[in-house]
């Protein structure tokens, strides 16, 4: 069974392990080994804090590679764009080629949410770009996410299902999960020969 890396800023849910554990029985239905990061670290909380923080990442680093795939979660977290530990993740298992599926409960493009984000207060360059508050040109490619996160996505499976859910579901729904797991199953089993 494909083991498939469920990476998002889902360990930070208030019950992440009820979401994981949702999440993995939908892959379960579509013959897939949901690997879910929550509750693969036994933290030892005697050392310091820094140390904790490596051991986690440590252990991710070793699920990732022992990982065949990866579905993320591309939800805004913490501001307009992914979460920056998923991007992470995303850039490892890019450079290792292995197949990557994603999904987001925001159907919005990133510009959007960064014009948002900024409160209206952007202002346009004499080129045509948008810039924020900060003086900063916003990223505008028509896509979900900054381009190499979005990127990374389309030029390795290109399967990204976006859907916009109510702001009190955002993290909790996952209508655009199971879509995505059963493209990622679709895909998966193309590639294997049946």
């Amino acid at each position: 069974m494909t083991k498939i890396y469920l990476a998002g800023p889902d360990v930070f849910a208030p019950d992440p392990q009820a979401l994981g554990t949702r999440k993995k029985a939908l892959c379960a239905q579509h013959g897939l080994d949901g690997v879910f990061p929550m509750g693969l670290v036994a933290l030892d909380t005697s050392r310091a804090k820094r140390d904790q923080g490596l051991q986690i990442f440590d252990v991710m680093e070793r699920a990732l590679s022992d990982c065949d795939a990866m579905i993320v979660n591309l939800t805004p977290f913490h501001g307009p764009s992914v979460d920056v530990g998923t991007a992470v993740e995303i850039g490892f298992m890019r450079a290792q080629n292995k197949p990557i599926f994603a999904y987001s409960n925001s159907d919005d493009h990133f510009a959007d949410r960064v014009s948002r984000f900024w409160q209206g207060d952007v202002t346009q360059r004499e080129n045509g770009a948008l810039q924020g508050a900060d003086g900063m040109e916003i990223e505008a490619f028509d896509m979900c996410d900054n381009l190499m996160v979005h990127g990374s996505v389309e030029r390795s499976t290109g399967v990204l299902v976006t859907r916009d859910v109510p702001p009190g579901a955002v993290y909790d729904d996952l209508t655009a999960f199971e879509a995505c797991v059963a493209q990622a199953a679709a895909w998966l089993a193309e590639r294997a020969g049946g």
